[in-house]
């Protein structure tokens, strides 16, 4: 069973549709003693780092998300849920992240439409089973006004342009996360929800 965490900040309805219509088995919870059961992780996410960080801490799930982490448990970060993984953001000065992945999230520069919404491809860096049946080229679905900067370039797993170069997608041992919306991309997002729950640990 893949278990998608509710911390309150996830379109978890949308991600727990898109692996159902897949028919793979998913269950939504909040509860930290999930993670030890689980066969696979994802923590979705939508709003502001220091927010979320805030409720992972108070329903007790930073701890063992880290722990499953580092057991080498299927986790897939999505959005928000890519950017928790890394050390801070610019969005809340002072807030540790989950720090599984050494980076940080900044805020795009100026000249550039702020948030990123819409369409973008992503450049595949190396390859990886989650996209395995997935084009190079393949557009996505975006929607963020921080990116991240990952300290260590082995990290970076899809490369997206918009204004910049910046890292959309990272990848270490079984962790894998996206700064775009599988469960909101068309075929091509489907395809590495679905490599992802076939993944094992």
């Amino acid at each position: 069973m893949i278990t998608i965490i509710d911390y309150g900040m996830g379109n978890l309805r949308s991600v727990e549709k898109a692996f159902a219509f897949l028919g793979h088995e998913v269950m939504v919870s909040h509860d930290p003693r999930e993670l030890e059961r689980a066969r696979g992780i994802v923590l979705p996410g939508v709003g502001a780092f220091g927010d979320a960080m805030d409720e992972l801490e108070r329903r007790g799930l930073v701890e063992p998300l880290r722990k499953a982490i580092g057991k080498g448990l299927p986790f897939l970060g999505i959005c928000l849920g890519y950017q928790l993984l890394f050390e801070s953001s610019e969005e809340s000065p002072g807030v540790d992240g989950l720090a599984v992945l050494p980076g940080r999230v900044i805020r795009f520069p100026p000249g550039v439409k702020i948030p990123h919404m819409g369409w973008n491809d992503a450049r595949f860096e190396r390859p990886h089973p989650v996209l395995e049946e997935v084009g190079e080229g393949s557009f996505f679905y975006f929607v963020h006004s921080y990116y991240v900067v990952a300290d260590e370039p082995g990290d970076c797993l899809t490369t997206t342009s918009y204004g910049i170069d910046f890292a959309s997608g990272a990848a270490r041992g079984n962790l894998v996360a996206f700064q775009f919306h599988p469960e909101k991309s068309s075929s091509a997002g489907l395809r590495i929800l679905d490599g992802f729950a076939r993944m094992r640990a």
